[in-house]
């Protein structure tokens, strides 16, 4: 099944047709930068312009960076405030001639595409994608099976504010901090996750993830981890591999 597969950030939104059967990209991949401000109707105006870019009219996919219940978007997190209570299926299907959209936080979308086709596979127990860019993002499964919307990055860490400005890549970019300095932040929030819950397997997601040698040894926990295999593609095709299977 082919479904069009878009990932919303912070900084930029991106789009793609997936081969959901085989969790491939099999178009070109297409990005535009997040508006500022992202409020609901400038994001769904690029969502409609990258609808338009691949003359889509089928249903699509969509991962979203905050929790999303039932097509919701229960808070704004990294985007624009006016975004929490949105009902963002029917804003983008509004925008788009009615196209039926299927939406997911970003991260479980991240984590669907690792587990079922990347670094997650067969693997069981407690394991968690960790998806590192404008915030951190959060995808955690218990056997395979999907506990949707946690936003472990929404924890507090230092000094008392969210973790995720402390660790997130955004952080090393605001600070400009070099990779190794940066590296300690993430750990600090790895090992903080570790101590909480215990995981299995941790799986390292997002554009910087692919930038580990630069980072590395900076990370000292003991839970075993890897990169994610789909890298920054994982909210892609997550989001149409969910998008098919809500369609069974």
């Amino acid at each position: 099944m082919e479904i069009l597969g878009i990932d919303i950030g912070g900084s930029g939104i991106k789009g793609a047709i997936v081969d959901t059967t085989a969790g491939k990209i099999i178009s070109d991949r297409f990005r535009i930068d997040t508006p500022q401000p992202s409020t609901p109707s400038e994001v769904a105006k690029v969502i409609k312009e990258i609808v338009n870019h691949f003359n889509w009219v089928d249903d699509v996919g969509c991962a979203f960076p905050t929790v999303v219940n039932r097509g919701k978007a229960m808070y704004s997190s990294n985007l624009d405030k006016s975004w929490k209570g949105v009902q963002i299926d029917d804003l983008f299907s509004e925008y788009c001639d009615d196209l039926k959209f299927t939406v997911i936080n970003d991260a479980d979308a991240a984590g669907i595409a690792e587990m079922r086709y990347g670094a997650g596979r067969n693997k069981s127990g407690l394991v968690m994608t960790i998806t590192i860019g404008t915030g951190l993002g959060s995808g955690v499964f218990y056997n395979g099976e999907l506990i949707p919307n946690f936003e472990l990055g929404r924890m507090f860490g230092k000094n008392g504010k969210v973790i995720e400005r402390y660790s997130a890549d955004s952080a090393r970019k605001r600070k400009n901090l070099s990779y190794s300095a940066w590296g300690k932040r993430l750990n600090f929030f790895l090992q903080h996750i570790e101590r909480v819950f215990s995981p299995d397997y941790i799986i390292l997601g997002g554009g910087v993830s692919k930038k580990i040698h630069l980072y590395r040894k900076k990370i000292k926990i003991e839970t075993p981890y890897s990169v994610s295999e789909k890298l920054n593609n994982a909210g892609i095709i997550g989001a149409a591999v969910n998008a098919a299977l809500r369609h069974k």
